[in-house]
């Protein structure tokens, strides 16, 4: 058998780690769930973003439409995470990230968020031109996706750049998720039915300013809205791995437990026939 005292000190150190393997089981959940609920209310304001587009389109110039622009410059923005404990969720945005650049060469400018995707980036000789960390315990920054989004336009509108690709972990269920690219910019909108079926309310501001808000409010919410989905991959993920690691854990001290329990056992039973043998009972 093991020697008690080495069974012992395993004991304690897995003692000592359930109680940091709760903790981080809990605030992944915490912010797996918070991740939803502000998904849910960056959606409602999509909608209501538009509603205003329905409305300006009919009073828009022909010409000012937005849509996507093949080839040219292109800004790519990788998302990953800030910390391990959540399996290849970092590898797997990252692969594909290679393939994006196999693809594409050196038209790309790259960027990347999160500090473990960022370490893995810079070993693969990616050049990131910018990187960023992220929280470890709470949600990404609305403003932070803000003001890089209104970064992004500037640059589009000076002819600097002719489009921004993310590539990110996108969430489609509990510790699961699909590497993914989106455009941001230009913005891909959705079909949009001029006036929204409703009487056209009236329009006081210019138009085409109108519409140059919405746009950019719409490509500000698109990069938040997928940093959430990204940050519900990852906290999902380590929280299903945290969940198993704490399983794990309580069955090996389960186990250890009984090792010393029967260690203890065989001492206390060797320990009465040295008495019993010590006092003449036993032959």
């Amino acid at each position: 058998m093991e020697d008690i005292q080495r069974i012992e000190t395993r004991l304690e150190n897995v003692r000592s780690v359930r109680p940091i393997l709760g903790a981080l089981r809990t605030i992944s959940l915490g912010t797996w769930r918070s991740a939803q609920r502000q998904r849910l209310v960056v959606s409602r304001y999509t909608e209501r973003l538009l509603t205003v587009l329905a409305h300006a389109l009919p009073l828009i110039p022909a010409g000012h439409g937005a849509g996507s622009m093949p080839g040219g410059r292109t800004v790519v923005l990788v998302v990953g995470g800030e910390r391990g404990l959540a399996g290849r969720f970092n590898r797997d945005v990252v692969e594909r990230a290679e393939q994006y650049r196999r693809r594409r060469g050196d038209e790309v400018e790259w960027m990347a968020l999160g500090k473990r995707a960022v370490r893995l980036l810079e070993r693969r000789g990616f050049p990131l031109s910018w990187s960023d960390s992220l929280s470890t315990t709470g949600l990404p920054s609305e403003r932070a996706a803000l003001a890089l989004t209104e970064r992004w336009l500037a640059r589009y509108e000076a002819g600097e750049i002719d489009a921004v690709d993310l590539i990110y972990n996108a969430y489609v269920g509990a510790a699961r998720y699909r590497p993914s690219v989106v455009r941001l910019i230009p913005p891909e909108l959705p079909p949009v039915t001029a006036g929204g079926g409703r009487q056209f309310p009236i329009i006081e501001t210019d138009p085409v300013g109108l519409y140059a808000q919405v746009i950019g409010q719409w490509a500000a919410v698109g990069l938040y809205e997928r940093l959430l989905e990204s940050a519900a991959a990852e906290h999902s993920t380590r929280y299903q791995r945290m969940e198993s690691a704490t399983e794990n854990v309580e069955e090996l001290i389960e186990e250890l437990n009984a090792a010393v329990l029967a260690h203890r056992r065989q001492e206390i039973t060797r320990e009465m026939q040295e008495l019993v043998a010590g006092a003449g009972m036993l032959g």
